[in-house]
C-alpha cells in the first residue's frame, strides 16, 4: 500500500498510550491497533478529527504517501504482454 500511517509516531511524540487515545476518541484498542498497523481499509473523518484534536497534529502528520513501485512493475508487464 502506498499510504503509510504514522499514528504511533505522533503518539510517541505526545507520550500518549494506545489505551488513553482509544478511550478519548471513542474506539476500541483493537481498532486503534488496526489503524496503527496499516491494516485498516478506511478511516472515518470524525475519527481522524478526534485523533488530530487529541494529538494536536495535522492529518499530514499521520498519513504519508510513498510511491509503490510494485504497481508500476505490474502495469509495465501488462503493457508489454499486450505488445
Amino acid at each position: 500500500m502506498a499510504i503509510i500511517i504514522n499514528i504511533d509516531v505522533m503518539m510517541a511524540k505526545r507520550k500518549v498510550r494506545s489505551k488513553e487515545l482509544a478511550e478519548v476518541i471513542g474506539i476500541t484498542e483493537q481498532n486503534l491497533s488496526i489503524l496503527k498497523t496499516g491494516k485498516a481499509k478506511a478511516i472515518r473523518v470524525s475519527t481522524l478529527d478526534a485523533i488530530c484534536r487529541y494529538l494536536r497534529c495535522q492529518p499530514g502528520d499521520i498519513f504519508e504517501f510513498v510511491e509503490d513501485n510494485s504497481n508500476q512493475k505490474e502495469e509495465h508487464l501488462n503493457l508489454n504482454s499486450k505488445l
